[in-house]
């Protein structure tokens, strides 16, 4: 399943979003706070949309990279919620980030489409066009995943 833990020393976790995770409005609702983040950009990969769906995936490619950010300092309880958030189709994994603001790279769990060959794959997903098309849908679907899991 997932590789060894991103765990800092104080125990918190580290995520990489490059989707719909990337708008802190649904990271809020998801986790009731905003934790802190970097930008960062995940080498050899590349993200794709997915037909009849409004959020992406991403699959290792060679040459290609993903822009998003870190969420750093997430609870066993927050990676939880993410967890459950994520579609049964993704595959919790340990990757290496570059962080953007600083020289060094970064550990951290990413949510890696699971079906290499999945023929629902195309292009490229926007993000600033899905916050624009899809925002308000996508958060009134996120309230009712939240209480649906019994909030937290």
């Amino acid at each position: 399943m997932a590789s060894p833990p991103p765990v800092a020393a104080d125990g918190h976790h580290s995520v990489f979003v490059y989707g719909t995770l990337m708008a802190e409005e649904v990271v809020r609702v998801l986790l009731g706070r905003a934790p802190p983040s970097s930008p960062a950009l995940l080498p050899d990969h590349r993200r794709f949309s997915i037909r009849g769906r409004v959020y992406p995936a991403i699959l290792p490619a060679r040459g290609h990279a993903v822009s998003g950010k870190v969420l750093k300092e997430l609870t066993d309880r927050e990676l939880h919620v993410f967890d459950m958030f994520e579609d049964e189709e993704y595959v919790k994994t340990t990757v290496e980030v570059s962080l953007i603001d600083a020289p060094e790279k970064s550990l951290a769990y990413a949510y890696i489409w699971g079906n290499e060959r999945d023929p629902d794959l195309y292009g490229e997903w926007d993000f600033e066009e899905w916050r624009k098309v899809h925002l308000e849908d996508y958060l009134e679907m996120t309230q009712e995943f939240m209480q649906e899991l019994g909030q937290f």
